[in-house]
């Protein structure tokens, strides 16, 4: 288990880091994010050692973490940290025996991460000759040669399209199902809520808010109400009990629907009465949809830092 206990860090006149305090148990995927300059990679920074705490303190399975115990973590910074005219499998070969491997136990379990990273083709080329998104998988496979205990990733998943976003998230996945702790932080909140079971918000320095999706979910102050109704004549929203948070007003795309309706209407609301809102939109038209919305990761982002 990860421990983050307290951490500050001061540039100057600039608080780059004020308490962070977290825990990521065996086999969890935690999801760090947070603006620009919030604190993220500061916090990973110290997590491994490339950066000194002004205080607090990082424990791995209870014990305070030093260079032996990170040697046995798998970091991968948001900028490249490869050699750039190094072969693909010879780096990774190469850093695996950093990582302490035998050169037999490392070309084999290159070999293993050249395949399963989709990088067959690529494993002679020079680093520099690749694309942004296979340099990204290079690195991946980097920071997992050694079989690590603890994966500390920052923005794994920048530059890297769709197909290479899923070969990423299964590795993760099988090191998770492992036991492995895995931290990440990442700007693509929509990955991060797929992925991750829980998230940790950081602002300013300070962790604001943290849990799983789900607890988050249950904190936010608005319950917002999506209602879908087709066949409604305009201006019938302006009888809804509440604040419209947001309102598609429209004509249907195309034919009409099964049912004649050439009209199609969607509002978020926040009610001062949800059966009254019901009421309005049956008496309005077709009621297509008319369900509590589940707000997403990026809404809890914005109204927490807000």
């Amino acid at each position: 288990m990860l421990e983050i206990d307290g951490l500050r860090k001061r540039y100057g006149d600039v608080v780059a880091l004020d308490g962070v305090s977290l825990t990521v148990t065996p086999g969890q995927m935690f999801g760090f994010v947070g603006a620009n300059g919030a604190g993220k990679t500061t916090t990973m920074r110290i997590v491994m050692g490339v950066l000194s705490s002004d205080g607090g303190e990082v424990r791995w399975k209870g014990a305070k973490v030093g260079h032996d115990t990170r040697r046995r973590f798998g970091y991968m910074p948001e900028e490249r940290g490869l050699y750039a005219k190094m072969r693909v499998a010879e780096q990774i070969e190469y850093f695996g025996k950093l990582g302490g491997m035998s050169p037999e136990a490392a070309r084999r379990s290159a070999g293993d991460l050249i395949e399963r990273l989709n990088l067959t083709e690529r494993r002679g080329d020079d680093v520099d000759s690749l694309s942004l998104g296979n340099q990204q998988r290079v690195q991946l496979a980097v920071a997992l040669i050694h079989d690590p205990e603890l994966l500390v990733l920052d923005e794994p998943f920048s530059g890297l399209d769709p197909i290479a976003v899923d070969a990423l998230a299964g590795v993760l996945a099988e090191r998770k199902a492992a036991g492995v702790p895995v931290v990440f932080s990442s700007h693509q909140l929509d990955l991060v809520e797929r992925l991750c079971d829980s998230v940790g918000i950081i602002k300013a320095g300070r962790l604001i808010a943290g849990g799983t999706v789900a607890e988050l979910r249950a904190r936010e102050s608005r319950k917002l109400l999506r209602v879908v109704v087709t066949g409604a004549a305009p201006g019938w929203t302006d009888r809804l009990p509440g604040e419209i948070v947001s309102k598609t007003d429209r004509p249907r795309h195309g034919a009409p629907d099964a049912y004649g309706d050439d009209r199609y209407d969607e509002v978020v609301l926040m009610p001062t009465d949800d059966q009254e809102a019901l009421r309005v939109a049956v008496q309005a038209g077709r009621v297509q949809h008319f369900a509590w919305q589940q707000p997403s990761l990026a809404e809890i982002f914005r109204e927490v830092v807000a």
